[in-house]
């Protein structure tokens, strides 16, 4: 019997990986409708846009926790579990999930696998490659199928693990994952540090990747940027220049070591002024940083990825550009929004043009992650593809070979 709550037959909403097994088996055998999965429906705008009218499957009742062993520092849940009621299940044993994702309140683990989604501190945490385990999913035929475990120890599958974080749904809809976790951190505390000119910050980052000291986070943010930053975490500071963000996070003794050797390290920079937050104050502060890559109310919003070495040289061009930027320095992941006189595709176009050939120049890539979806005709959305396109294919072609998941939403 048919349990799905959703009666729109335009959206299926199973309450169990196999009936998500069947229903999608059974359009892949009779309509063979495009189907959408969906989570939160955070991030529904990544990538190109359907040209076809689609199915929506909705995985909000595929929301369990199957086991959480704290013990063992693993976690077994199904993929439509809001990440936000995740953390509140780890905090209570003192630990969490330490990959930062936007919007959590209604992000889905299964949608911030799909887009691999990550913030700040991917620096010093990593991504969630680092953390998932384990996984099972349905693919385009209904064949319901699994990899990796539930201990770390356990790398069968690993691969597969690592081939559907981030497919945008492409190559199945995913089901379960299995996590490994850490502990919740005694203290965080971040330096929000103004400096005069970029040189100076490169000078900075250079000495950072050098020292001591071991951050969680290396975030550099445009005038611009700043300003919406301090303004959403509602501190009192100062947003005239150039921001460097350096995070700590460990024991109280630990952080106070960093903090002050950070300090001394950074004594002969000619750095403006710098403003330590700890405590509520940090912890609004980091939850602003996050939230900053969100796609929000701008015109379009994109990421770039380079080589931490060109990070400055693109955060120049792109504040030039008058674009509000926040860079993960320590990573070369770097997220843009377009100002709101940017009114037209053709505007876009010709604001990214430059900044997408400085990153492919150096080997990274720059993609248009939120953006009108007429714009998204005009616009070559992932720019020039590093993966050789005869090897894709043929995965799509083994994952889904009647195309049926979220066709034409990846090149």
């Amino acid at each position: 019997m048919n349990s799905a709550i959703n009666t729109n037959p335009d959206e299926l909403t199973p309450t169990s990986a196999p009936e998500l097994a069947r229903m999608v088996e059974e359009n892949a055998a009779g309509r063979r409708r495009p189907l959408l999965p969906v989570g939160g429906r955070t991030a529904l705008q990544f990538g190109y846009a359907a040209t076809e009218p689609v199915t929506i499957v909705a995985t909000s009742e595929l929301s369990r926790v199957i086991d959480y062993p704290a013990r063992d520092m693993t976690v077994t849940v199904e993929a439509g579990l809001r990440v936000e009621e995740l953390q509140k299940l780890l905090k209570n044993e003192g630990q969490r999930l330490p990959v930062d994702v936007a919007q959590a309140h209604r992000a889905t683990l299964g949608g911030a696998i799909a887009t691999n989604t990550s913030g700040p501190g991917r620096f010093g945490h990593g991504t969630l490659r680092d953390y998932v385990i384990g996984i099972s999913a349905v693919d385009g035929t209904g064949r319901l199928f699994s990899a990796g475990g539930r201990v770390v120890k356990n790398v069968a599958g690993y691969d597969l693990c690592k081939l559907l974080i981030g497919s945008l749904g492409t190559l199945a809809i995913i089901t379960q994952v299995t996590l490994k976790l850490r502990p919740l951190a005694e203290k965080l505390q971040i330096e929000w540090i103004t400096v005069d000119a970029l040189d100076r910050i490169d000078d900075a980052l250079a000495k950072l990747l050098a020292s001591q000291t071991r951050p969680v986070a290396l975030e550099v943010l445009n005038p611009k940027a700043a300003w919406q930053v301090r303004s959403e975490s509602q501190q009192d500071l100062p947003t005239d220049r150039f921001v460097l963000c350096v995070a700590y996070e460990g024991s109280e003794r630990e952080v106070n070591w960093q903090a002050e050797t950070l300090r001394n390290e950074l004594a002969r920079s000619e750095l403006a002024e710098s403003t330590s937050l700890a405590g509520d104050g940090a912890k609004k502060l980091c939850k602003a940083l996050i939230e900053y890559q969100a796609a929000s109310d701008d015109p379009l919003t994109f990421q770039a990825t380079l080589p931490p070495s060109q990070t400055i040289e693109f955060v120049a061009a792109a504040t030039e550009a008058g674009i509000a930027l926040q860079a993960h320095a320590g990573n070369g992941v770097i997220v843009g929004h377009l100002a709101d006189d940017c009114s037209s595709p053709e505007q876009a176009l010709a604001i990214l043009t430059p900044l997408r050939r400085l990153a492919e120049r150096s080997g990274g890539a720059l993609v248009v992650h939120n953006c009108e979806p007429e714009w998204k005709l005009a616009l070559p959305v992932f720019g020039t593809l590093s993966a050789p396109a005869g090897l894709m294919q043929r995965m799509k072609q083994a994952f889904d070979p009647h195309s049926l998941l979220n066709p034409g939403r990846f090149a």
